[in-house]
């Protein structure tokens, strides 16, 4: 006899596990399907250990720059790429086991395969295709295997994968995913970065600082094209004066490959091709959904350009058939997708007032240097739709904090909706500023108002002061400038 839950979900990744956790809590019979490793993409390979890169490089870019603090190193640093990765990998492996340690802490059987749905309420979990990681100690209660089980209540949280150009699929060879650039065995000389949304950006400022001659090249006449024009601008000034190559408007038409190198061919907006030969190249050219093997198509579940199609609670058009995070669709970020996990268990346990989620009010963050991050409409988004707006700017040049850390390039830049005060949007690059930006996605949430902004104490010295200061400028208040 198969057995019975009342939650299963597939796939543990983020809004996976904590999906799990939170239906655990409110006393929901929970199993949670994983072919691989607990933690999903995210924990193992994106987000947790991407970051671990990325603080190396700026450690490595700080004691290269220490003569502008006063300090005194000898010789130029450099890094030893197998140290670096071992710790990113490290990072990784204790929170992989912290995720198993949560499923036992909540009574969450584990079962370890690949899930199929054959009909609402029933899986059958095969053999995982992929070699699957075990977790660290302690291992979850109640591990499972191979086998029928049912549920009311499916969850589908697969993510998702690096998505290929046709003629120009990684090979994991020369033409590299997240996946190979996140364990380099050694680094390449030069390298090329197809495409400059966050994933790209990171790797290309992490190899950047590692001495690696970096190429970026974008379809797109901005890089990080979902970001506010200005900002991006000021990240591309600061990342092209670290020795960064930024191509926009071009698009790489072919690649030819040798023994240990390859050739790209570029193609700009005017119809010139230029050739780049580099050691390697990083495929970020976006990710798509792991809607396939799934059963959804036997069942019927809706399904729009490689994602499940939800409502703001994650349901799907077939009862009892919900999905989450990435497979469900954009923007594809581990918050959202926590986020929508809890929403989509507290509405399948009842729970009152339960907001939909806003995916209007999702903040992204772009981890390299300087950072970048937003919540909202950008300009051209808010006069796009059509709102009478208030935008304020404040230069991190004119805050005491950031010139004290040698950070002073950036900016703060926030919109207003000029009728009602409302906060539309609000778009940083400089230091720190993805520890910055929940205040402003708080305030949105809160509905808070320009007035009440403008009558916050922000602590002095600090970069977050840059944030009141943007407020005052939409409003011919500012002090500092």
């Amino acid at each position: 006899m198969a057995e019975n839950y009342d939650v299963i979900i597939i796939g543990s990744g983020p809004g996976g596990y904590v999906a799990a956790v939170r239906a655990s809590q409110l006393g929901l019979k929970t199993a949670i399907v994983e072919r691989e490793h607990l933690g999903g993409i995210c924990l193992n390979w994106g987000c947790i250990p991407t970051k671990a890169l990325l603080r190396s490089a700026e450690v490595l870019d700080h004691a290269n720059h220490a003569k502008d603090y006063g300090l005194v190193l000898e010789g130029k640093m450099s890094a030893d790429v197998k140290a670096v990765v071992a710790r990113s990998r490290g990072v990784s492996a204790r929170l992989n086991g912290g995720v198993g340690f949560l499923m036992k802490k909540n009574k969450v059987d584990v079962i370890w395969g690949e899930a199929k749905i054959t009909k609402p309420g029933e899986i059958v979990v095969g053999k995982s295709s992929k070699p699957v990681v075990e977790p660290q100690n302690p291992v979850p209660k109640n591990v499972k295997g191979e086998g029928t089980y049912t549920a009311k209540h499916i969850i589908i949280a697969t993510g998702a994968r690096p998505r290929a150009l046709p003629g120009i699929e990684p090979d994991g060879k020369l033409i590299w995913t997240y996946f190979e650039a996140m364990k380099p065995a050694a680094l390449p000389k030069s390298l090329i970065v197809m495409g400059s949304g966050a994933i790209g950006i990171e790797f290309a400022s992490f190899y950047r600082s590692m001495g690696v001659d970096v190429t970026v090249v974008e379809v797109m006449p901005t890089i990080m094209p979902v970001e506010d024009v200005e900002v991006t601008a000021i990240a591309r000034k600061q990342l092209e004066k670290r020795g960064m190559k930024i191509l926009t408007s071009a698009k790489i038409t072919k690649v030819e490959k040798a023994a240990d190198s390859l050739t790209a061919h570029v193609e700009t907006a005017d119809g010139k091709v230029q050739q780049i030969t580099a050691d390697r190249m990083i495929s970020a050219v976006g990710v798509q959904g792991n809607i396939e093997n799934l059963g959804l198509e036997a069942v019927g579940v809706k399904t729009d350009r490689g994602c499940v199609v939800i409502d703001g609670y994650g349901k799907t058009n077939i009862a009892g058939i919900y999905a989450i995070g990435d497979v469900a669709g954009p923007p594809m970020l581990a918050h959202k997708a926590e986020h929508e996990g809890v929403v989509c268990v507290e509405k399948i346990a009842g729970l009152s007032n339960v907001h939909a989620t806003d995916k209007g009010k999702v903040p992204g963050c772009t981890y390299c240097h300087p950072q970048v991050a937003s919540v909202g409409l950008t300009e051209a988004k808010a006069k796009e739709a059509g709102r009478d707006i208030r935008v304020g700017r404040f230069s991190f040049a004119a805050n005491g904090k950031a010139i004290a850390l040698g950070e002073d390039q950036g900016l703060c830049k926030v919109i207003f909706d000029k009728k009602t005060g409302e906060l539309l949007g609000a778009h940083m690059v400089g230091a720190e500023v993805t520890e910055l930006i929940q205040g402003f996605v708080v305030a949105m949430n809160l509905e808070t108002t320009e007035e009440e902004l403008m009558h916050t104490i922000f602590p002095h010295p600090t970069v977050s002061e840059t944030m009141k200061e943007a407020v005052l400028d939409a409003y011919g208040r500012v002090l500092n400038a």
